[in-house]
This record gives C-alpha cells, structure tokens and sequence, in this order.
C-alpha cells in the first residue's frame, strides 16, 4: 500500500468535519472511524418512528448556515415551534429555567427561594461551578433544583468544574430580571424557539454530505498513529498519508494518545468527562404530556436528568421519546435494567400510562458526552493547540476542542479556521 499525499487530512465526518470539508472544497480526505457520517447528529429510523442519536434543535444565530438549512429542506419538512420546557420538581410541572420561575413553586419554598435570593454572598471570583450557583442564587434554588440536576447531568462533583463551564448556556438570571418574570412570563434563553426537520438532525449532516466528493469520505478508517514532525498519519488499514495540514474533530482523549513517546498521556489522563446512556423509545399511543417538548429532572430517584417529547415537535399521533442518564466516565451501564427502570419511573411519573405499550427502541451510549470543564485543564488546552498549530495540526469541534458548544459553534469554528489557513497560503 502505497503512501499518500493530502493537502488537508480532516478526521471525523461529524458537523465538524464535513463543514471542513465543505469549507476547503478540495484537496481535502476525511477518515471517518464508523460506518457512516454523522459523529452524534445521526438520526435513526424504526417502523413509524424517527430519532435522533440525542436531542438536537436548530435555532441558528448565523445568517448563513440559516440559509444553508432553509434552502436545502422543503418547507413543509421545516417544523417551527416555540419551545415549552418544563421541570418536574416536586411531581408538579413549573417552567423552564428553575430561577426565574420560583413564583410558581409552593408559598413556603416560593418565600426559601427569594429570601436565599437577596441574601446571596456574590464574590468577584467564584472557585467552581457550584461555587458560583450560590453566590449567584442564593442556598434554596441552588439546593432544590440547580445542584442536583446538574450533579445528575455532569455525573460528578461540580467544585471540580471551572465557574463558566457551560458558557453562554446557562440561563443566567439577576434579580430584577426573576422578579420582572414574576409579572410578565418570558424565555430569554438562547433557545427560545427552533427549528427541527420533520426527516430527524441528520437531514442537516445529509445536507452537508452531499455537497461533498463521497470519493473523498472514508469510513471505517480510524488512525492508529500521527507523527507532527514528518506530518504523517496512519490509519487502522496501514494506509500512511503526508499531510499539509491535519484538522481533528474526534474526541481529544482519542487523538492524543495518537502522538508517540506518551507526548500528550498527561494531559489526556487529567481529561474529565460523562457518559451518556440515550433511550430512544416509540410507544403505542400518545402521552398526557401532549405540549412539552422536553422535562428537566431534579429528583435523585429518577435515573434519568432530562425527558424529551418527538411527537410533541413532529405533531405525531403516538408517544416517541428520548430519555438522558448519566453515568461517570467509568461506570458499567446495564442497558437493559435501566430500560426497565426508565419505564418504571415514566409510570410513577404519570408521563406513561399503563396501557401504553413499548413499540421499539434504540439504546445508544455517548462516550463521551459532555466534558467536564476546568480551568487548569482548558489552559493546558490552550497550551496544545498553539503548539500543534505549529505542525499544521489543528483540533477543533466539541470534542476536539473538548468544550460546551452548540452545533452551529461547531460549524462556525470549522469554517473560520479553513479560511484563516487558505488566507496564509493565499
């Protein structure tokens, strides 16, 4: 097999990667581990039942990649909702996010709440996660709802999480603004409405595909090694490339041990991450629940953290759900306990009624899910990138850039490094 020379050797053919790909137009390959494109945007279909790999919602903040979805999906494949989240606190349901809606919890809990409120200890610099939640709501809504659901959503100690590990996706909230929401009801949250094609997330991944050469899209390639100084790769079928420039998407905690000598084995062993057990279930007929689209769960009994609704957003005749567990980054999962658990609680929860009977399902675990952000280990980060740069070596995406973004930061991210790079050459 003989060695191969590539201008732009891209890895992974999830958002990431095909907005790459998309982005340079040619002289670019992707090697794609699985057996098809995708990465976590995959959709999957069975019977009368249309699901995601995880909940994914488009609510685009960039022109372009607006146009690029509207233009390339029908209209009448195009749903557009306002979005109607709720939280089952208490076996009651009050609305999305906890904070400024504490007017609608019981009085004595409604009178915890505001009284923590005002009385909060804020600091000019917050040591952790959690550190900042009570300087910034107080003891009561940080206890009766933003602790144990983010402990549940994290599966780990949130001291061990840097103050702004979710960024600009956390429904931050002063007071005047959860008092004015005591009076008048409004979603500042950056999701307030989306968008969601009626053929699942991955009509967008298809969208983007297609725009390719599928000539130069290999799946089931996975490297094995990278050596920055020679820049050269190879991958699980022998097959060695000379690149120019190498652009990750995979996982970090997968791409460095790639790099010879156990150059990077510090930084990856100090990378912290969840797992994410997903339930996609398809039932007989609909559920009581026939507006929300997703339920956040507090409750420590409940295995699950967060519940959505498919048929609720795709105006669809019979319940179609997605179910999140988290699990910490070493943590067995037996898939079919926690299915029968997951019933149990949708019963006990009044969302699952005793005659609804399960039609199909699909258990998918995302290793990793979501990636503990701290702040020693986002500046060595920093450190990485700026020296692979120097090799033309480039790691980007949520996961390659091991951060909390959305897909379209995703986008954003892949396109604007392709172009700084063809900019230099120019």
């Amino acid at each position: 097999m003989g060695d191969k020379h590539v201008k732009y050797l891209i890895v992974g053919a999830g958002i990431s990667g095909l907005t790459a790909a998309n982005t340079l137009k040619d002289d670019y390959l992707i090697l794609e581990k699985c057996d098809e494109v995708g990465g976590y945007c995959r959709t999957i279909r069975q019977g009368d039942y249309i699901w995601d790999y995880a909940g994914h919602f488009f609510h685009f903040k960039t022109e372009e990649f607006k146009k690029l979805f509207t233009d390339n999906v029908a209209p009448q494949d195009i749903i557009r909702k306002d979005k109607c989240t709720k939280i089952l606190y208490k076996g009651a349901l009050i609305d999305y996010p906890f904070q400024t809606n504490i007017h609608q919890l019981e009085k004595d809990e409604f009178i915890d709440c505001l009284y923590d409120l005002f009385n909060k200890e804020e600091k000019p610099e917050y040591d952790s996660f959690l550190d900042m939640l009570y300087g910034k709501f107080g003891k009561s809504i940080v206890e009766k709802f933003l602790k144990p659901y983010n402990e549940k959503l994290y599966a780990c100690d949130l001291r061990t999480l840097d103050k702004d590990a979710m960024g600009r996706f956390f429904p931050y909230a002063d007071i005047p603004q959860i008092i004015a929401n005591m009076k008048r009801e409004k979603d500042n949250s950056y999701n307030s409405s989306f968008m969601y094609p009626k053929n699942g997330a991955g009509s967008f991944i298809d969208i983007l595909y297609r725009r390719l050469d599928s000539s130069r899209v290999l799946c089931g390639r996975e490297l094995v090694s990278v050596d920055p100084e020679s820049r050269t790769a190879v991958d699980n079928m022998g097959q060695r490339y000379h690149f120019d420039y190498l652009i990750n998407s995979s996982p970090l905690n997968s791409f460095l041990p790639l790099f010879s000598n156990s150059r990077y084995d510090a930084l990856k062993n100090r990378l912290s991450y969840n797992k994410v057990l997903v339930f996609n279930l398809g039932f007989s007929k609909k559920s009581p629940m026939k507006d929300e689209h997703w339920i956040y769960i507090p409750e420590k009994d409940a295995n699950y953290y967060r519940i959505g609704f498919y048929d609720n957003i795709l105006d669809a005749d019979k319940l179609s759900m997605y179910i999140e567990i988290g699990y910490p980054r070493d943590a067995l999962i037996d898939v079919d306990a926690q299915l029968e658990f997951t019933l149990q609680n949708l019963r006990r929860h009044g969302i699952l009624e005793a005659d609804n009977c399960l039609e199909a399902y699909a258990a998918i675990i995302m290793d990793p899910a979501y990636v503990h952000i701290s702040t020693d280990v986002d500046r060595s980060i920093k450190q990485l990138k700026q020296e692979l740069s120097g090799y033309g070596i480039y790691t980007i995406g949520r996961y390659g850039g091991w951060t909390y973004c959305s897909m379209e930061d995703c986008m954003l991210e892949a396109k604007q490094l392709c172009e700084a790079i063809q900019g230099e050459e120019n």
